[in-house]
C-alpha cells in the first residue's frame, strides 16, 4: 500500500465524517447541506496534481474571506450565531480539502474534522451521529499516526538530511512507496481505538448528563414537525397520510407473545369546540396549571395499583400537546435534556387537553396510567359549556339538518342517533384524500351531497354538525389512530400518517364518548412498506430509539440502574461460587484472588518470554552476522579502490562516491556503482548474502584489484589555471 495513497484516504475519511456528522444533524439547511456533500465529492475526488495550480492557491485565499464576509452579513440579518459558525466550519473544510499541500494543511483537515464531530453534539447527537463517532474513533489513529510521519518526512527534507544512501531525503519517493506502512500497521492504529473507546465509554458512564450542555445554544432553532395546529381546515388536511415519519413511540410493560402487527390507539392530542363553515377552532384558550401528586400529574384521578402504565416518548411536534390514550388518569412527564427533579410544566386546557412547556423542542418521555378497573369521574356538562358544543355554522344550509333527521328517523337517545349516523357515513361515503370538496364555497355540503368522498376530517366535521343539528353536544379531536409494531424496539411506531380525526359526543352519564365515522378500511395510513424494507426499517429505528434512550437520554437514573445490575450480577455470582460463599473474611479473600491472578499472570508472562527469547537471540545474531558480512566485502572494495589511486573520502557515503566516479568518467564507475549497490542492498535492503553472492562479489573486487592502475589526466592548459578557483 502506497504510503501517501494511504495518508489521503484516511484524512479524506476523517473529514467526510466530521461534515457527515453536522449534514446528518437536520440543524443545516437543506441547500446548505447539498453544497457541503457536492463539494465534499469535489474535494475527495481532485487528483492531487491539480492541487498545485495557481488557481486553486487563488482559490484558497480567496474563498475563506468570501465566506467570513457572507456568514458575517447573515449573522447581521438575524441569523442564528450555531449556525452561522457551524457553516462556516464546514466551508473551511471544504475549501482546505480543495487546495491542501503537504502535511500542515492535512493537521489542519483533522483539527477542524475534531470540531465538526464536537459540534455535532450539540445539533445532533443521533444514531447517525454515533455512527459517524465510532467511525471517527476507528479512523482517528491511524491518519493522525500517519500525519505525524509525514511531516517527519517533509521536515527532513527542509532541513537538507539524507537519506541512508547519501541522497537528499526524496519526499515524491517516500510517499509512493509501499514499504513504509502495510496492513499490520493500519491494523494495529486501528485497534488503538479500542482502549480509546473502553476508556471513553467508562467516562461517559461514570458522569450522566445532568441536563446543562452547549445544548441550549440551538435552542431557538425549531425542529417541531407540522401536522396539528390550533385549527383543523377541510380544505387543506390531508397531505400527511402519506408521511412515514415518526411522531411517538408506545411501549407496554406486557405483551403478548405474539404482538398484534397493528393496534388502534387512538391517541387524543386537541380538541374543538367551534366550526365556522370550513375550519374548526377553539372559543376557549385559557389553561391552568395541571395539578401535581407523589410526582405524578393527575389528569382524572390518582393512580391505582391495577392501572396499566404505557411508556410513550414524543417527537418535537406542534403544538406541544400530550398524546393519551384513552381513560388516561395520570402522567409521569420528563423531557430530553432536563435535570433530575425539574420536570416539563403542564397545563390543561379547556377540551380536555395537555400542553406541556420545556426549554428545548427535543420532544417529551412520559408514563401514563390507564385505568382498566376503577371508572375514571365523569364531569357533568354546564349550560354554558352546553350551548358551546352546539353551536352551528351561521350560514349552514336546511339540507344538512333535514338529512340528519332522515337518518335518526325516529330514534331520540342519543347514543343511537350518534351510531346511526356514524354507521351512514362509514357505509354510504367512501375515503379521499384529494377530496374536491375542499375547494367548494361550503366543503360541509358539498362532501355530503355532492362528492361523496373525503378524508377524515370531513367526516368528524359531518358527524360532529350533523348530530349538533339534533341538540347533541359534540366536539372534534385530532390524533393518531394507530402504530405498527417492532419486533426489534418491541414498541408501537406512530407515524404522521397516523394523524386522524375523530368525533366526542357527550351522552348523559357517561360523559364523552368517542365515535370514528371514517370508513374502516381507509383509516390506516397509506403506502406503507413490507417485506425487507419493513425489516430494515424497524431495524434502524429500534437501534435509533436504544441510542437515544440509552445514550442521548443517559442520566443519574439509569446510572444507578446500571450499578444495581452489576451489584445483581456480583451477589449472584457470590452465592453460586463455594469460595466466594465461604466464612473467609472479606480482605483476606480478596487477597487470595489478588495473589493467585498474579501467579497465573506471571507464570504466563515468563512462559512467553522464556520461548521467545532464543528465537529472538537467534534472529538478532543472524542480522548482526550479515551485517559483518556486508561490511567486510564493502572494505575489500574500498581497498581495491585505494589501490586505483580513488580512496573515499570518510565525509562521503558510499554511493554518493560511485556517482562522482562516473561524473568524472572514470573508466571502472560502472563496475564501482554496481559493487557499492549490492552492497546497500546486503546492508539496508535485507537482501540474504548466501556463499554463491559473496563469491562472486569478491571475484569481482578481486578482478578490480588486479587491474592496473589508470593514467593520471593531462594537466590542464594554462588558461584553465589563470581563471580556475584561487
Amino acid at each position: 500500500m502506497r504510503f501517501g495513497l494511504v495518508h489521503r484516504v484516511m484524512t479524506d475519511a476523517l473529514a467526510a465524517l466530521g461534515l457527515l456528522s453536522l449534514i446528518t444533524s437536520g440543524e443545516l439547511a437543506q441547500w446548505v447541506s447539498v453544497l457541503l456533500v457536492v463539494g465534499l465529492l469535489v474535494a475527495i475526488l481532485l487528483p492531487e496534481r491539480f492541487q498545485d495550480r495557481l488557481i486553486l492557491r487563488q482559490l484558497g485565499l480567496a474563498t475563506p474571506i468570501l465566506l467570513l464576509v457572507t456568514q458575517a452579513v447573515r449573522l447581521f440579518l438575524g441569523a442564528p450565531v450555531l449556525s452561522i459558525a457551524v457553516e462556516l466550519a464546514a466551508g473551511l473544510q471544504i475549501v482546505r480539502l480543495v487546495t491542501r499541500r503537504g502535511a500542515a494543511h492535512d493537521q489542519q483537515v483533522i483539527v477542524l474534522a475534531l470540531l465538526h464531530l464536537i459540534a455535532g453534539t450539540v445539533l445532533g447527537s443521533g444514531l447517525a451521529y454515533g455512527l459517524c463517532f465510532l467511525g471517527f474513533l476507528v479512523v482517528a489513529p491511524g491518519a493522525l499516526t500517519l500525519s505525524h510521519l509525514r511531516r517527519e518526512v517533509e521536515g527532513n527534507y527542509r532541513q537538507g538530511a539524507r537519506d541512508r544512501t547519501g541522497l537528499p531525503v526524496d519526499v515524491p519517493r517516500i510517499l509512493r512507496s509501499r514499504r513504509v506502512i502495510g496492513r499490520q500497521f493500519l491494523l494495529f492504529t486501528c485497534l488503538l481505538s479500542v482502549p480509546i473507546f473502553i476508556f471513553t465509554a467508562l467516562i461517559f458512564l461514570m458522569f450522566p448528563r445532568v441536563g446543562l450542555s452547549l445544548m441550549m445554544l440551538n435552542s431557538g432553532r425549531s425542529e417541531r414537525m407540522v401536522g396539528f395546529s390550533d385549527r383543523v381546515d377541510l380544505g387543506g388536511v390531508g397531505t400527511l397520510r402519506s408521511d412515514p415519519t415518526i411522531a411517538l413511540r408506545v411501549s407496554y410493560d406486557e405483551l403478548p407473545e405474539d404482538p398484534p402487527p397493528r393496534l388502534a390507539l387512538y391517541l387524543r392530542g386537541t380538541a374543538f369546540d367551534q366550526y365556522d363553515g370550513r375550519s374548526w377552532s377553539r372559543t376557549e384558550t385559557h389553561r391552568t396549571p395541571t395539578p401535581r401528586l407523589s410526582g405524578n400529574y393527575v389528569l382524572t384521578r390518582a393512580v391505582n395499583v391495577t392501572d396499566r402504565r404505557i411508556r410513550i416518548e414524543l417527537m418535537p411536534i406542534d403544538p406541544p400537546v400530550l398524546f393519551l390514550p384513552p381513560d388516561a388518569v395520570a402522567v409521569d412527564l420528563m423531557a430530553q435534556g432536563e435535570r433530575a427533579g425539574s420536570p416539563p410544566a403542564l397545563f390543561t386546557g379547556p377540551e380536555g387537553e395537555f400542553k406541556y412547556h420545556t426549554r428545548d423542542e427535543r420532544g417529551v418521555q412520559y408514563d401514563v396510567w390507564v385505568s382498566t378497573e376503577v371508572p375514571v369521574p365523569v364531569r357533568e356538562l354546564s349550560a354554558v359549556d352546553r350551548a358551546r358544543y352546539l353551536t352551528l355554522p351561521p350560514n349552514l344550509p336546511p339540507r344538512v339538518a333535514a338529512l340528519a333527521r332522515r337518518w335518526v328517523g325516529a330514534e331520540t337517545s342519543p347514543l343511537e342517533q350518534a351510531r346511526l349516523i356514524e354507521r351512514q357515513l362509514r357505509t354510504e361515503y367512501s375515503y379521499d384524500l384529494a377530496s374536491p370538496s375542499g375547494a367548494a364555497e361550503d366543503p360541509l355540503d358539498d362532501f355530503l351531497f355532492e362528492s361523496k368522498r373525503g378524508h377524515c376530517e370531513y367526516y368528524s366535521t359531518a358527524m360532529a354538525v350533523l348530530l349538533r343539528t339534533l341538540s347533541v353536544p359534540t366536539r372534534n379531536v385530532t390524533g393518531f389512530i394507530g402504530g405498527s409494531y417492532n419486533r426489534f424496539g418491541r414498541f408501537y411506531a406512530v407515524r404522521q400518517g397516523d394523524a386522524h380525526s375523530w368525533v366526542e359526543v357527550y351522552l348523559e352519564g357517561r360523559g364523552w364518548v368517542r365515535f370514528d365515522p371514517t370508513p374502516p378500511g381507509n383509516a390506516t395510513p397509506r403506502g406503507d412498506l413490507g417485506g425487507l424494507l419493513t425489516f430494515v426499517r424497524d431495524l434502524m429505528e429500534a437501534s435509533s430509539q436504544r441510542w437515544n434512550r440509552h445514550v442521548v437520554g443517559y442520566d443519574l437514573q439509569q446510572q444507578l440502574g446500571i450499578l444495581s445490575s452489576i451489584s445483581r450480577a456480583y451477589s449472584e455470582a457470590r452465592s453460586r461460587s463455594k469460595l466466594l460463599s465461604s466464612p473467609i473474611a472479606a480482605p483476606r479473600r480478596l487477597a487470595l484472588l489478588l495473589a493467585g491472578a498474579l501467579l497465573v499472570g506471571g507464570a504466563l508472562v515468563y512462559l512467553r518470554r522464556h520461548r521467545a527469547r532464543p528465537r529472538r537471540a537467534r534472529d538478532d545474531a543472524g542480522a548482526r552476522l550479515a551485517m559483518r558480512r556486508a561490511a567486510t566485502l564493502y572494505e575489500q572494495l574500498e581497498t581495491a579502490l585505494t589501490r586505483r589511486g580513488v580512496p573515499r573520502p570518510l565525509s562521503v557515503p558510499p554511493l554518493r562516491h560511485a556517482e562522482q566516479l562516473a561524473a568524472l568518467g572514470h573508466p571502472d564507475a560502472d563496475e564501482i556503482i554496481a559493487l557499492t549497490q549490492l552492497y546497500l542492498e546486503v546492508r539496508f535492503g535485507g537482501r540474504p548474502l548466501d556463499a554463491p553472492l559473496a563469491q562472486s562479489f569478491h571475484q569481482r573486487v578481486k578482478a578490480l584489484h588486479q587491474l592496473p592502475p589508470p593514467p593520471p589526466p593531462a594537466a590542464p592548459p594554462p588558461e584553465a589555471h589563470a581563471h580556475g578557483p584561487q
